[in-house]
């Protein structure tokens, strides 16, 4: 008889990391510290209006008191596949669509519906942090395959080969990326897509940052850019980032009908239907203009410029201008081993998590360390934050880290 309290499965997970670093960060501005939080993904504009008013109008309306269809109101099923046809070219019906908590119910939807025990899914690497920990619960193999800063967080063709086993399921693949901001390019994305139907893989594609690219980088989706991959193909969304929607868990999954089907079965035990209020707010955010976005997206290239330069400005980072998303990944290698003052005397960081630790007691600003992500020696920054806000915090990592013997 078993006296472990909790299940392997679930002891195996990792926190999320960068969940970890903001709730530290909030509850350290709680206590009244004057916390800078680099650490978590989330535009600091609020929901249009308009949004929000159909949230409102849902909300008095009894039908939506009552429980709804698991795998989505229809109407919002139909809007996400004509949506997607609108913004990448790729046609799905509604029967090919589910609607889900966010996109991480997504994720996990996706990878527990196609893996069985001991698959493999090749995971350019960095990556977001659920992604090893939703193939891990869905039973698979996550194997990493890192690009550095050398080749601008862009894997190639000839990594993803050399990855490639009898057990290879999956290819997860992420542009814009989070963290890195990587973005690849048409061609790039193209071959790469090629390899994958030549080598009979699934391809999972999480497009959640799609309009999010700078400086005139397209976004492409892999779905389009490599009709070879026929019916299997799973693309990953959501309104959390494009619409400043983190917090109302509205995402979806767009795949065969088969695959949607039984996701759909999952979603139905686990959690049933998305609450039908902020279904009824993603309706009218995917039906209406991306007005909003193009908006964010003028400060946002702004930040990204300004946090870019005064982070390169350091001696012992360097930071790659990142095309897509909120987030800059800083090569911090330089700084490991180097002494730093504290309030406990002299320290050395050996870590990026060290150093990371380092800088939220030191100078009170967060930022989430490669380890969540990947290879130690890394920082990401979200520059989803107010200005104001962003200029202070770099300047306090500017002095703090410019102390380095």
């Amino acid at each position: 008889m078993s006296s472990a309290r909790i299940s392997r499965r679930i002891s195996a997970i990792a926190e999320s990391a960068t969940l970890a670093v903001d709730a530290k960060a909030k509850a350290l501005k709680a206590a009244g510290r004057p916390v800078i939080g680099f650490g978590a993904g989330e535009p600091d504009f609020p929901t249009p209006d308009y949004i929000v008013q159909a949230a409102i109008e849902a909300a008095s309306q009894p039908k939506y008191h009552r429980y709804s269809p698991a795998g989505g109101l229809p109407e919002l099923k139909q809007a996400i596949a004509d949506k997607t046809f609108r913004d990448s070219g790729y046609k799905a019906t509604a029967a090919q669509v589910l609607v889900t908590n966010g996109g991480k119910q997504a994720v996990y939807n996706t990878f527990a519906t196609l893996l069985d025990p001991g698959d493999e899914v090749i995971v350019p690497t960095p990556f977001w942090t659920t992604y090893p920990e939703a193939i891990r619960l869905g039973g698979g193999v996550p194997v990493e395959v890192f690009a550095g800063p050398e080749q601008g967080y862009l894997v190639t063709v000839e990594q993803l080969e050399a990855a490639l086993t009898e057990r290879t399921k999956i290819l997860l693949f992420v542009s814009p990326s989070n963290p890195t901001g990587a973005v690849y390019s048409p061609e790039q994305v193209k071959e790469i897509g090629q390899w994958a139907a030549s080598k009979g893989l699934w391809v999972v594609t999480d497009e959640i940052y799609e309009h999010l690219t700078y400086d005139g980088v397209p976004f492409t989706s892999i779905a389009t850019a490599a009709p070879e991959l026929g019916d299997k193909v799973v693309i990953l969304n959501g309104v959390a980032k494009t619409y400043a929607m983190t917090g109302w868990r509205v995402g979806w999954m767009i795949g065969p009908a088969d695959v949607i089907k039984a996701a759909t079965n999952l979603q139905s035990h686990a959690t049933s239907n998305v609450s039908n209020i902020p279904q009824m707010a993603a309706l009218a955010a995917v039906s209406g203009p991306l007005t909003a976005v193009d908006e964010m997206k003028v400060a946002f290239d702004r930040r990204r410029k300004a946090i870019v330069a005064g982070l390169n400005a350091i001696d012992g980072v360097d930071c790659p201008t990142p095309k897509g998303a909120f987030y800059v990944y800083a090569d911090v290698r330089a700084l490991l081993g180097k002494e730093f003052p504290s309030a406990n005397g002299p320290v050395r960081p050996a870590t990026s998590a060290e150093l990371a630790t380092l800088i939220l007691d030191e100078v009170e600003v967060a930022v989430v360390p490669g380890e969540a992500f990947g290879p130690s020696g890394y920082l990401r920054l979200s520059y989803a934050l107010g200005d104001e806000d962003l200029a202070t915090g770099v300047a306090r990592l500017q002095d703090f880290l410019g102390k380095a013997k």
